[in-house]
């Protein structure tokens, strides 16, 4: 039959990636990204509100330039020998759709409207909405609706951000129809399928963002609903009843489609997810591996098989929901609300003098570009070395990871940051460390949180960006956690996942297992905890929390 080969698509926060893969080795044979143009000039956000809105043309566009670059650098004749493709994206990032299945922004009425565009799941501006969902589902009188996802529902998810919008804009609330999640929607596109009776949701946003459980029938209760607001009254029947695994079929791919990706008609499409949960299967998890995606957040996942959870449910995470990651297995999710954004803000925030003078300098245009783009890629680094070379001291400074508020353990995004114990002899260095640190904490209350609920944690495995890019991260949250960090080989794992999912749903492999085992991309690095630094960070640790609950009081 000659290479059989999969094409997954990975829709981060920037940019998005296609991966060519070939099915009998996982060997990434050619890979594009695309980094979309109107979030790239900043359009449709506002920073200082937490407001982060994402057009889908940037999304259109960089399906056709990767999905064709990705192919076009492949073997001749490779598009004839595509078993399947599989999306992930980020999430909760929901969109209004008409009564046709359009996504509002894509209407002229509402091209520049940033309310009709989808709601990246940075974006906090529904912490308000999260909270009166969360006081509704404890007080109401009926089930607790939350009670899978933690028990804290977030601004970042799907129902606190579609009450904000509904609230704050009429025009919208008037033609807002149903409302889809990105990695739901994009499938859908391919398929033409749009239209909300026929649109297939995946259980992974259906569970961790949209209160879906089949203990209480799928939704929750319209009741639960009008309690909340009236305004949401009637949307449960015209969103969905039924979810699918992602190594289920969404459809098959459009004729339309097919020409503009220079690909067969029929090709099967797989049911979407998140990124992070298709990261941690290319990434190699199984059962009590805590997969991290660290990039610029970090999404932190677990699988168990049900018989060993029965009934117990985690406090404070992001939900756990039967086949989110893998079909079968229950599936828990955790994470950061900001992990390497923490160290861009510094990044930029030392860089501001430097690029303002440069800007402003007799320079041509070109020159100042480099320039700053030089100062961009190098001060990270430098900052690493130097923060790795400072001695530990007795009385270092001390930093709260909460710049973008709190995922989990408990999550509370009107939370802030801190830095405590700064000095005349604070330096850069030595703030960005405590930086460092502060994530490594993070992390530490995160896998505190699963072992005191009784979940164990065998093995961690770290993907992404920053993983792969920052020896000095790794080292510092092996040291925190007094675990080895095993690092994932790919630049691309959260792309090989969505690859492997293809690969199931092409019908080239019988299962997620399966794949897994003829796809892996295997570890690149290994990062010890060092024994004489376990101590102190014990004790830094508890600074960290003695902080956290001073500054979570002071700001309630």
């Amino acid at each position: 039959m000659g290479n059989q080969y999969v094409i997954g698509l990975d829709y981060g926060t920037d940019s998005v990636r296609a991966v060519l893969v070939d099915t009998s080795s996982g060997e990434e044979i050619s890979t594009e990204v695309f980094h979309y143009p109107r979030w790239t000039d900043g359009k449709y956000c506002e920073p200082t509100r937490n407001q982060f809105r994402q057009h889908p043309l940037d999304y259109l566009e960089g399906l056709k330039h990767t999905v064709t670059g990705a192919i076009s650098k492949g073997p001749q004749g490779c598009s004839n020998s595509i078993a399947a493709i599989s999306i992930d994206t980020t999430g909760s990032t929901p969109i209004a759709i008409d009564k046709s299945g359009t996504a509002l922004s894509l209407r002229s009425d509402f091209a520049n409207n940033p309310n009709a565009m989808f709601i990246l799941w940075k974006d906090h501006t529904a912490v308000a909405e999260a909270e009166e969902l969360n006081e509704v589902a404890r007080t109401w009188g009926g089930i607790d609706f939350t009670r899978y996802v933690g028990g804290i529902y977030s601004s970042e998810w799907f129902y606190a951000k579609i009450l904000h919008i509904l609230r704050h804009d009429e025009n919208v609330r008037k033609e807002a129809h149903s409302w889809v999640e990105h990695c739901d929607w994009l499938p859908a596109v391919l398929c033409g399928t749009t239209m909300p009776t026929k649109l297939k949701r995946g259980v992974c946003a259906a569970g961790h963002k949209a209160l879906w459980h089949e203990s209480w029938g799928g939704l929750p209760s319209e009741d639960f609903f009008q309690s909340l607001d009236p305004l949401l009254t009637g949307l449960r029947d015209r969103l969905f009843t039924r979810t699918y695994t992602a190594d289920q079929e969404a459809g098959r791919l459009t004729v339309e489609w097919a020409v503009e990706l220079g690909l067969p008609s029929g090709t099967p499409i797989g049911i979407g997810a998140f990124d992070a949960h298709m990261g941690a299967v290319g990434g190699g998890i199984k059962p009590y591996s805590f997969v991290r995606v660290i990039g610029t957040s970090t999404c932190d996942m677990l699988i168990a098989p049900p018989e060993d959870i029965g009934n117990t449910v985690v406090r404070g995470i992001c939900g756990q929901v039967e086949g989110s990651i893998v079909p079968g297995m229950i599936g828990m999710e955790a994470g950061q609300s900001a992990f390497g954004d923490v160290f861009a803000w510094f990044r930029d925030l030392l860089l501001w003098p430097s690029q303002k003078l440069i800007e402003s300098s007799r320079v041509d245009r070109e020159t100042a570009e480099l320039l700053v783009s030089e100062m961009q890629q190098n001060l990270l680094p430098s900052l690493s070395t130097a923060a790795a070379a400072t001695p530990l001291h007795d009385n270092p400074e001390v930093a709260l990871d909460w710049l973008n508020g709190r995922r989990t353990p408990d999550a509370n995004q009107a939370l802030k940051s801190a830095i405590t114990g700064l000095s005349l002899g604070s330096d850069a260095p030595r703030i960005f460390r405590s930086l460092v640190e502060a994530t490594a904490f993070g992390s530490m209350a995160i896998v505190e949180r699963f072992l005191s609920e009784g979940i164990q944690i065998n093995e961690v495995i770290a993907i992404g960006g920053v993983a792969r890019k920052s020896p000095f991260a790794m080292k510092t949250l092996a040291n925190v956690l007094n675990m080895e960090i095993k690092v994932a080989r790919s630049d691309q794992t959260v792309a090989l996942g969505a690859a492997m999912f293809a690969a199931v749903v092409g019908g080239v492999f019988t299962d997620i297992l399966e794949a897994q085992e003829k796809m892996a991309c295997g570890i690149e690095a290994i990062y010890e905890p060092s024994k004489e630094h376990i101590n102190h960070y014990q004790s830094l640790y508890k600074k960290y929390k003695d902080i956290g609950v001073f500054v979570e009081k002071k700001l309630a």
